[in-house]
């Protein structure tokens, strides 16, 4: 659950994974979560509160309305959530999302039994921990990213391990998107809903275009609701939901010891995306498989609680691997298949070194 933490690089740690800005910050009217670990998200935070440099920034964020700023964020392509009691997040926007929901979208055929081919159009952790799985359990993964987005070092060489990560901007060539979707069993994506139906990959469409795919999608809240429609991450989820007044205070918000949402749900979506393959191949249909963040949060919330006690730190060393002769640190994949433990392939990839195709044709 908290693997990103201990990558090393030729023996040296990354450090925090969160930049300067990702943090709490006092408002007019209480505290916000600010998400600023991408460069896109802090100039788009920057711009909101009129600020050029990150010294400037709690002052300017002191002047709003917590709300307030969370919609601005927002509709200038930021992300921040202003933190909420557990009991206003339900009054706002009702019920949670199902911790997992899985449809069938239409009528196919069985699908013939092969490796499982997974388009992996997912980013940060929750997805790309979920593609991790499948790929360390056999599946063909091929990741790809825009050429203009690159991600997070310390995540790219944590989740990147037993798949093919290739960069395709995917509204330039359509005609290699069609080409992998046509060649996929399995299309896992990690942004909001209705985020890449311009590509073509809203869930419906490519049921009807690929009969027989299975579909996964992840997202911080939901598909329905007033925040359906918004960016986050596990953190911006834990402010907005209660978990940070839990695990602090109103005034002083905490936070979990790891970043629960993001690998749970990155190990439910893995899961759930097998079953579904294994339901197509026994009895046919097009798939959908639904999860959020914001599901994952309330099941957690939902939890039996005991009183709080110190949890001391695990020792690392028994779960860490050495990959690409040593170079290269990473937490081993949990689990077995057939009693003997998982393995990540050596060498690891490199971000987007792979071609945009599927091996073997």
């Amino acid at each position: 659950m908290r693997s990103e933490r201990y990558v090393q690089r030729a023996g040296e740690p990354f450090g925090n994974p969160f930049g300067p800005l990702s943090a709490f910050h006092r408002t007019a009217d209480g505290r916000l979560r600010l998400h600023a670990n991408y460069p896109w998200h802090r100039a788009a935070a920057l711009r909101v509160l009129g600020v050029a440099d990150d010294a400037d920034v709690p002052a300017a964020v002191a002047g709003w309305r917590a709300a307030d700023l969370e919609t601005a964020l927002h509709a200038a392509g930021g992300i921040g959530a202003a933190v909420r009691t557990e009991e206003r997040w339900r009054a706002e926007t009702g019920p949670p999302p199902p911790l997992v929901e899985r449809r069938v979208l239409g009528a196919a055929p069985p699908r013939p039994a092969r490796r499982p081919r997974v388009l992996d159009l997912t980013r940060v952790i929750a997805g790309p921990v979920a593609t991790r799985t499948l790929a360390v359990h056999g599946c063909d993964v091929l990741r790809l990213d825009a050429p203009d987005r690159p991600e997070i070092p310390m995540q790219a060489y944590d989740t990147l391990p037993g798949k093919r990560s290739a960069l395709l901007d995917l509204g330039a060539r359509p005609d290699v998107l069609a080409g992998l979707l046509a060649g996929a069993d399995l299309v896992v994506t990690g942004y909001r809903p209705g985020a890449l139906d311009r590509f073509g990959l809203a869930p419906e469409e490519l049921a009807a275009r690929y009969p027989g795919i299975v579909v996964v999608t992840l997202s911080a809240w939901g598909h329905r609701g007033p925040w359906a429609g918004r960016r986050g991450f596990d953190s911006i989820v834990q402010a907005a939901c209660g978990i940070a007044v839990t695990e602090g205070a109103a005034d002083a918000p905490g936070a979990l010891p790891a970043q629960l949402l993001d690998h749970a749900t990155g190990y439910l979506a893995a899961a759930a995306a097998l079953l579904a393959l294994d339901a197509q191949r026994r009895t046919g249909g097009s798939h959908h498989v639904r999860l959020a963040l914001a599901g994952t949060a309330a099941w957690l919330q939902g939890l039996p609680r005991a009183d709080a006690a110190d949890v001391p730190d695990v020792d690392p060393g028994p779960f860490l691997v050495e990959l690409d002769a040593g170079r290269l640190t990473l937490a081993a994949p949990p689990g077995t298949v057939d009693g003997r433990p998982l393995r990540w392939p050596d060498p690891p990839p490199a971000f987007g070194a792979a071609p945009a195709a599927w091996e073997n044709g």
